[in-house]
């Protein structure tokens, strides 16, 4: 193996090791835990809408300032990721998450402003989770299966949202007791002691003999067997915001309307359907909780399989297909709304396509650009997309109108919203059949 033309290379002719698995499963871990904090928060609201009578504009804007941090941390974090490595930069995200949300444990009553202004720290935290995990991942695996298993730190992300109604089921009611679970994540910090940095960031940073170390660990073979390092030389000032708005403005673009288009419709669902099912169509809090199970199990399957198709007929394909299906979800939520039942399957396609496409979209979007920009191109896309995590909550927020949210959701809501994501959602379907296909390609190619 050791005779192979350069070292990744040689790790595309081999089988994963165990090593590799960790940083894939530490990674999948690590965000899992966003979407933890994100069911944790959508339950949280519900809960308060009643117990802190919060008007639709108050109960939009907690869940606007989660968005408007992940904007901030996104970029933040991925350009923080090519500067001084993707696993530290990891760090300090789950710090900022963990940190913020601890001391949201011990606001006062009725102090919805305080909340919202700590969700925006939350939300800088979360922002950069998978901005700087998938770079990682992608960085230490084999091109041929790079789809799906740099996939895979988006695929598993549902499952937090199945923890977080285990942990609203086992609660109930207790809002203060939901958040401090929010502190369990630290413990990844401790898991992330014992994996090294990307073998690319080190290489990028001018240290060989570091990237060949990370090589050797993930490939568990001694140093001295490590092929050749790619011989294209360190950036000497790596991750210029105006490199990749000069150099790669097409696929930033690309990246960021794509993702706008797709994030809306998703992230309004795992914000707001909580509060829908209950306030607008009578669901009781505890049968929420379980039906959002059901919509963490699509959303995972989702993703896996979007994830898996990547790899097997290309990124483009995979995401036009399942964007369009997630589309006719939101529109069929949208006028077939006679039930909560029947809003509730819509919702299950909405996530299980137009959410599951999150298995391929990050880590397509990463491709688009090399690696001495990857974190920080990535994080500026990212970042713009995110801001739909503020137009979405907000937008529902604004329809639902000023009044006691419990009073009762007016149904019309529903339309209108849903048609819109709709419409977002098809559009970004078409916006990623301008990117360039990556599929069976080298990092070191693009």
């Amino acid at each position: 193996m050791a005779s192979a033309a350069t070292a990744y290379e040689q790790i595309d002719s081999r089988p994963l090791t165990g090593h590799q698995r960790s940083v894939i499963a530490l990674m999948v871990m690590s965000n899992v835990s966003e979407f933890f904090d994100m069911f944790l928060i959508g339950f949280v609201v519900s809960v308060l809408t009643a117990a802190w009578r919060l008007t639709g504009f108050e109960a939009g804007a907690i869940l606007a300032c989660s968005g408007l941090g992940t904007v901030i941390g996104s970029v933040l974090w991925g350009h923080l990721a090519d500067r001084l490595g993707r696993k530290r930069a990891h760090a300090w995200c789950i710090a900022c998450f963990v940190g913020f949300t601890v001391v949201s444990v011990f606001l006062p009553d009725r102090a919805w402003l305080a909340l919202a202004l700590l969700r925006v720290g939350v939300g800088v935290g979360v922002g950069g989770m998978n901005i700087t995990s998938i770079p990682y991942v992608q960085e230490f695996v084999p091109t041929r299966h790079r789809g799906l298993l740099s996939g895979l730190v988006s695929v598993f992300i549902p499952v937090g949202m199945l923890l977080g109604a285990a942990a609203q089921g086992l609660v109930g009611d207790d809002w203060r007791a939901l958040m401090a679970f929010g502190a369990i994540p630290a413990l990844l910090l401790v898991w992330l002691r014992m994996v090294p940095e990307s073998p690319r960031y080190w290489q990028m940073a001018g240290r060989p003999d570091k990237a060949r170390e990370a090589l050797a660990w993930a490939m568990e073979i001694p140093v001295e067997q490590v092929a050749a390092l790619p011989g294209r030389p360190a950036a000497p000032d790596p991750a210029r915001w105006r490199t990749v708005f000069t150099c790669h403005g097409r696929s930033l673009a690309i990246v960021g309307v794509g993702s706008f288009c797709f994030i809306l419709g998703g992230f309004a669902v795992q914000s707001w359907g909580q509060t829908l099912l209950k306030d607008a169509f009578g669901f009781p809090t505890r049968m929420v909780a379980l039906l959002f199970v059901g919509v963490s199990l699509a959303d995972v399957a989702g993703r896996l399989a979007s994830a898996w198709l990547a790899d097997a007929i290309g990124r483009r394909a995979t995401m036009f297909v399942f964007g369009m299906i997630g589309a006719a979800g939101c529109f069929a939520a949208a006028f077939l709304r006679t039930s909560g039942w029947a809003f509730y399957a819509a919702v299950l396609v909405v996530m299980t396509f137009g959410d599951g496409v999150f298995g391929i979209l990050n880590a397509f979007g990463g491709e688009q650009f090399p690696n001495d920009v990857r974190s920080t191109a990535l994080g500026l896309g990212y970042g713009f997309g995110a801001t739909a995590k503020v137009v979405g909550p907000a937008f529902m927020g604004l329809l639902v109108g000023g009044g006691y949210v419990s009073q009762r959701i007016d149904i019309t809501v529903v339309t209108t919203a849903f048609a819109f994501f709709g419409a977002c959602m098809a559009l970004g379907s078409v916006v990623y059949l301008f990117a360039r296909e990556t599929r069976g390609r080298e990092l070191e190619s693009l």
